[in-house]
């Protein structure tokens, strides 16, 4: 009877389930580079694991636009709060929690040809009062 008892707990514990966390991160246009707690995770679009919930410092960067530095909060939802957690752990299923977040960038705002013009001009004005 030990052992029906022991094969039985272990069956149920072979059919667990798992809970995986992932951050899906998109941006338009596409193809920024995405940096998460200082550590490079890809290009939009962009999909990785995380441990816990909570802020995280998000920072987008693509060439000819605006750079993107802010913080981002992933909601803890209510199956992971204790003790709900063991239970849904315990559920013969995966349970995937994705958050997600979309950033828009900004063009990067390239200066005019007059402007362009008057700083090489106050930049050689510079060099001639130095000299």
């Amino acid at each position: 009877m030990f052992v029906c008892a022991a094969v039985a707990v272990g069956a149920v514990g072979a059919l667990s389930g798992c809970l995986e966390r992932r951050m899906t991160i998109t941006s338009e246009p596409p193809g920024a580079s995405v940096t998460v707690n200082d550590v490079e995770v890809g290009r939009t679009p962009v999909t990785a694991s995380f441990v816990y919930f909570g802020t995280y410092e998000v920072q987008l960067e693509r060439e000819g636009y605006q750079p993107i530095r802010t913080k981002a909060h992933a909601s803890t939802p209510v199956y992971e709060y204790p003790p709900i957690d063991l239970l849904a752990s315990a559920i013969p299923a995966n349970i995937v929690s994705d958050v997600k977040f979309h950033y828009v960038l900004e063009p990067q705002e390239r200066p005019s040809e007059q402007a362009e013009a008057a700083l090489v001009e106050r930049a050689q004005a510079l060099r001639k009062q130095v000299q």
